[in-house]
C-alpha cells in the first residue's frame, strides 16, 4: 500500500484509448549554451518563446495554468560533457551544453502520478494539478541521485479547469489502491493545457 509519500513525478504508462506506451518520445532542443536549471525525469516542460526547452514552472491549478507551449513530460536527455563526449541522461545537469531532450508530447497519453495525500474514488473523472510549482533544486525538485522528479498532484480534485483527468488509479496489490494514504493515480493533459489541444500558439 502506498502509506508513504514517495512521489517520483509523471510516468508514461499507455494510451487513454487503451494501447501502450512504447517508448516514442520527440527529440526537442535545449538551448545550447545551457539552460540555468535541472530538468528531471517526470516533470512536465514547454516551449519557451526562444524555440528551447524549459520547465513548466506554473502548478496548472485555477489562476496558475499551464503556458501555451506545454509540449509534455521529459524522460530523460542527452548532452556535450566538459570532455566534449556525450552523455545520456536520466535528469538534464543545469547548464550542460548541446542538449537533446526525450519528451513524451502525445496529449493523449496517460502517465502514472502519486497525490500528495489520500484521493478516493468519488474523485474520478476529476481534475488535478502540481501539489507545488516544479523546480530544478535537488532534493525538491528531483533527485540527482535517480535523476527522477518529486512532483506530486494535489488531493484537491476539482470539476473546474486544471491540468489533468483523474481516468484511474493504479490499483497493483501491495503498491497501491484506491484511498491509500497516499494514492498513487493515472492521469492524462486535459484539452488547453498541452500545446496540442492549446489553439493559442507559443508567444
Amino acid at each position: 500500500m502506498a502509506s508513504t509519500a514517495s512521489p517520483y513525478g509523471l510516468k508514461p504508462v499507455n494510451r487513454v484509448d487503451g494501447l501502450p506506451y512504447a517508448g516514442e518520445t520527440r527529440r526537442l532542443l535545449i538551448t545550447p549554451a545551457g539552460y540555468a536549471s535541472n530538468i528531471f525525469y517526470g516533470q512536465v516542460v514547454k516551449i519557451h518563446t526562444d524555440g528551447y526547452i524549459n520547465l513548466v514552472t506554473e502548478t496548472g491549478g485555477t489562476g496558475d495554468a499551464f503556458p501555451a507551449g506545454t509540449i509534455g513530460v521529459f524522460v530523460g536527455c542527452s548532452y556535450v560533457n566538459t570532455q566534449g563526449q556525450t552523455v545520456y541522461s536520466q535528469y538534464y545537469p543545469s547548464g550542460s551544453t548541446n542538449a537533446i531532450a526525450f519528451v513524451v508530447d502525445d496529449d493523449r497519453a496517460v502517465f502514472q502520478v502519486q497525490a500528495n495525500g489520500t484521493v478516493t474514488q468519488s474523485q474520478l473523472g476529476q481534475n488535478v494539478f502540481f501539489s507545488a510549482a516544479q523546480n530544478g533544486t535537488n532534493g525538491s525538485g528531483g533527485s540527482t541521485q535517480t535523476g527522477n522528479s518529486l512532483s506530486a498532484v494535489s488531493t484537491s480534485s476539482q470539476a473546474g479547469t486544471a491540468a489533468f483527468r483523474i481516468v484511474d488509479f493504479v490499483n497493483m496489490q501491495g503498491f497501491s489502491t484506491v484511498g491509500d494514504e497516499y494514492t498513487d493515480l493515472l492521469v492524462k493533459f486535459n484539452i488547453a493545457q498541452h500545446s496540442y489541444t492549446n489553439a493559442t500558439g507559443v508567444a
